[in-house]
């Protein structure tokens, strides 16, 4: 029965304190004030709490952070050589367009992260309605190995991982 009047007592609690410290000295009508907000902001969060998503496989956890690892280091060595100069091709970046078949947000989250936090690659824009990933890559060689790389390293073991 409270927690349907207050899903979340210690968030109640402390806004009805933040409230009361923020204004000063208290009055009748700054403590009404202050119980409302108690009560409306914590209904507000129930309607933001996210889906419990259940997470399979450790065994795939433990090797997509691996290959992420991996990557990244080898990512932050070829942009230092390609900003040092040291690659002798013609570098063009572009933009590359990934089917994905990955639809749970929370593993669309992660890939998003890892994508994003991986030198030199840059996670654009999700189309939800078709599954495409659009990806800025700084040294686009062959589109189709960029994609092979995502679908086949990430996007397989993302999906072992969320269910």
């Amino acid at each position: 029965m409270i927690r349907a009047v207050l899903p979340h007592p210690l968030l109640a609690a402390g806004l009805f304190a933040t409230w009361l410290l923020l204004k000063g000295p208290v009055s009748a009508g700054d403590m009404v004030v202050a119980f409302l907000v108690a009560l409306t902001i914590p209904q507000v969060m129930r309607q933001l709490e996210p889906d419990r998503s259940g997470v399979r496989s450790p065994g795939a956890i433990v090797r997509l952070a691996s290959y992420v690892a991996v990557d990244v280091v080898r990512s932050n060595y070829a942009v230092a050589a390609i900003i040092m100069g040291r690659r002798r091709h013609i570098r063009r970046s572009g933009f590359i367009h990934v089917p994905l078949d990955l639809r749970n947000r929370y593993g669309l989250a992660v890939l998003a992260i890892i994508l994003t936090s991986t030198p030199g690659t840059l996670w654009v824009q999700y189309d939800r309605a078709t599954g495409s990933l659009l990806l800025h890559v700084l040294d686009l060689i062959e589109e189709g190995e960029w994609i092979d790389l995502i679908k086949g390293r990430y996007e397989r073991l993302l999906l072992e991982i969320f269910p």
